[in-house]
């Protein structure tokens, strides 16, 4: 049980960053940057959590692919791993 649910936040975490590195993709291409310009820039102008929140929906993919195969458990960590990207986001967002 606790073994599924850590397996849920480590899909989640890369889900997320999967889901960053491919909006940071989208951005760069047209806007002719690099993946690494468009975070830079992003955490100069204080922008990285909201980049992180669009990130995050790719959480809702494998969150639901989880719950769909019976995997309740590893659900739960995508959903705890979703969570605590929403807390960081919102702490990037207020400082």
């Amino acid at each position: 049980m606790k073994k599924d649910i850590i397996i849920g936040i480590i899909v989640g975490l890369i889900a997320n960053a999967v889901g960053v590195l491919l909006f940071s993709l989208y951005i760069g291409s047209t806007q002719d940057r690099t993946i690494t310009n468009v975070l830079q820039t992003a955490v100069s102008e204080g922008r990285l959590g909201k980049i992180m929140a669009i990130g995050a929906v790719l959480n809702l993919l494998a969150f639901f692919m989880m719950l769909r195969q019976g995997q309740d458990a590893r659900a739960r960590g995508v959903l705890l791993a979703t969570i605590t990207i929403a807390f960081v986001t919102m702490i990037l967002m207020f400082t």
